[in-house]
């Protein structure tokens, strides 16, 4: 499984965009990921930082490149 940081990496190097980790995070959750809750997290059900509708594609081609899924 790739790390935030080769994600962030692959879609800056692939289409000029910088990606936070909390979008990646709101990507892997939409595909079902299990991830541990964030220490600093304010609310569960809540996010601060909704990943953008653009921005989605490009962390999906990422996450298909490191094999995270099909």
């Amino acid at each position: 499984m790739a790390t935030y940081k080769q994600i962030q990496e692959y879609v800056k190097a692939n289409h000029g965009v910088s990606v936070k980790t909390c979008h990646i995070a709101h990507v892997k959750h939409m595909h079902g990921f299990k991830m541990k809750q964030a220490a600093n997290r304010i609310s569960p059900d809540s996010r601060v930082y909704e990943c953008p509708d653009n921005y989605v594609p490009l962390i999906e081609q990422a996450m298909k490149h490191y094999g995270m899924f099909a």
